[in-house]
């Protein structure tokens, strides 16, 4: 058999059939599959709690931030907060900081030492 006819035979057999070319594309749609439960997903519902944790601060939530800042809130804006991070002198020491950096808010009577 000469190199020509085994390029031949080659493409014959890949030639797209009906049947055929769905089932190519079925391991690409399987791991489209998989990607979208095992990442997109989950990612998408940790964005959607953060956007309500950060939607739902109020004055008094003792938060840490994504700097790693502990603190309790004195004011709330539209786009940042004013954080309490210490008490020098009994007055206060606040920082201001966007809402979207906030991580966590931990539980009423965390911190102590404010």
């Amino acid at each position: 058999m000469s190199v020509v006819d085994m390029l031949s035979l080659s493409t014959a057999q890949a030639a797209p059939g009906g049947e055929n070319a769905l089932l190519s594309f079925l391991p690409i749609i399987l791991l489209f599959a998989v990607l979208y439960f095992m990442m997109i997903r989950p990612q998408m519902k940790r964005q959607k709690e953060h956007r309500n944790l950060v939607a739902g601060l109020s004055k008094g939530d003792e938060v840490i931030t994504s700097g790693g800042l502990l603190g309790k809130i004195a004011k709330v804006n539209d786009n940042y907060i004013s954080i309490e991070v210490a008490d020098l002198a009994d007055k206060p020491v606040e920082i201001l900081v966007q809402r979207q950096a906030v991580v966590s808010v931990l539980p009423k009577g965390t911190i102590k030492t404010l």
